[in-house]
């Protein structure tokens, strides 16, 4: 696997124009390349042609399919060796606008929706409970501090969202994604009405099963937002981590006032960026389809043209890079159990999300943010005192 001298020195410099280090990448010939100075934080090793030819090419999308599937391997700091994506290209115009736009188009957003998510929920529960902590909540948890628990910071999470959605007890709240029961279990325990909607079958039974047990005063409904349709308004809905999955601003607004009584209230968090952030790793082997990252100021924009007021919007990006650091950390301990329930592959798979949201949030590549709205009594308004 030894490459061609012009072509070796091609690749080397293209990786130190980066500004790539301290850090090795050893070529399968037993040549290594060295950059930056000072002990190297990881090295990337070349098993296989097809490895070789995928950092050759510096294709991000093959590099990390080559890593998956084992013709490249990683030791070192992880999350270090995401610097490398500034050395890959990620040229794929046709597929983003297939991914983004036309496929939802051609076959409906519902329809694509229900096969989208089976791809990346309808796994063994188990696997994710191997990261998620004691509460199973699958989006991020509110930290006062670095050195806090994740469990103390997801604790803190769904007391914020609780009480900022103004829910109280005997009130009729929807639970806009399930997950595996997060709050569905925190406010059903305090007396909160929860139906709380999935389209991920394994989530349904995991979540019917956990109401059963605890004899919670909540249900569980495998329906799309979008198509819900109860016989009486919500008191408050609350949204964690889904906005990412509902990238019609305009249709969301309009179910939420369709869904909302006058005076409830909209509690939502998600990850932010532009509509370009996921890239082609993501969306093939993470999150398939025109899932995104919560656009900010198109969102904003969309709450002004309708009845719904801007309570408050909390950046939670430091908090977003905790928590997925402590999911991703979690994850490396469990590797030998998950190694061998589920397969290298499918840890892979998961490192390299877990570890890549880390440094995107680390980087400021991704933001975050929690915000609540508010559906006014009377006509329209773009904003409203707490």
């Amino acid at each position: 696997m030894k490459l061609p001298r012009v072509v070796s020195a091609w690749f080397e410099r293209t990786l130190r124009n980066t500004g790539l280090g301290p850090c090795e990448v050893e070529l399968g010939d037993g040549s290594v390349l060295r950059f930056g100075a000072g002990a190297p934080r990881f090295r990337l090793r070349v098993r296989t042609p097809r490895g070789l030819a995928a950092l050759v090419l510096r294709d991000e999308l093959l590099v990390g399919e080559a890593y998956l599937d084992g013709h490249l391997d990683l030791e070192g700091d992880v999350m270090a060796a995401f610097e490398l994506r500034d050395a890959l290209h990620d040229r794929r115009p046709a597929r983003f606008v297939w991914d983004n736009y036309l496929q939802a188009l051609v076959f409906g957003q519902q329809r694509k929706d229900a096969e989208w998510i089976a791809e990346h929920y309808d796994e063994d529960p188990e696997l994710y409970l191997t990261f998620l902590g004691a509460h199973r909540c699958y989006s991020h948890g509110y930290f006062t501090s670095d050195d806090e628990t994740l469990d103390a910071a997801t604790e803190r999470k769904l007391a914020t969202a609780l009480a900022d959605s103004g829910a109280r007890p005997g009130d009729r709240v929807l639970d806009v994604g399930a997950g595996w029961g997060a709050f569905t279990e925190y406010a059903g325990k305090r007396g909160v009405h929860v139906t709380s909607l999935t389209i991920s079958r394994p989530s349904e039974r995991y979540v019917q099963d956990l109401i059963d047990r605890e004899r919670l005063p909540c249900r569980v409904l495998r329906e799309h937002l979008l198509s819900h349709r109860p016989a009486v308004p919500y008191d408050a809905i609350v949204n964690l981590g889904v906005t990412e999955h509902l990238p019609d601003y305009a249709a969301t607004m309009a179910q939420y006032e369709r869904l909302l009584r006058p005076g409830g209230r909209v509690f939502l968090d998600a990850c932010a960026a532009d509509r370009r952030s996921f890239r082609s790793f993501i969306r093939k082997h993470i999150w398939p389809g025109n899932v995104t990252p919560l656009v900010l100021h198109e969102y904003v924009r969309e709450v002004a043209r309708s009845r719904l007021a801007l309570i408050s919007v909390v950046d939670d990006r430091h908090s977003y890079y905790l928590t997925t650091r402590h999911w991703a950390e979690r994850l490396e301990r469990a590797r030998p159990a998950i190694v061998a329930r589920w397969g290298e592959r499918q840890f892979r798979r998961f490192q390299v999300y877990l570890w890549g949201c880390a440094a995107g949030f680390g980087s400021r590549a991704l933001e975050a943010y929690h915000l609540v709205l508010e559906l006014q009594r009377r006509g329209r308004a773009s904003y409203a005192r707490p």
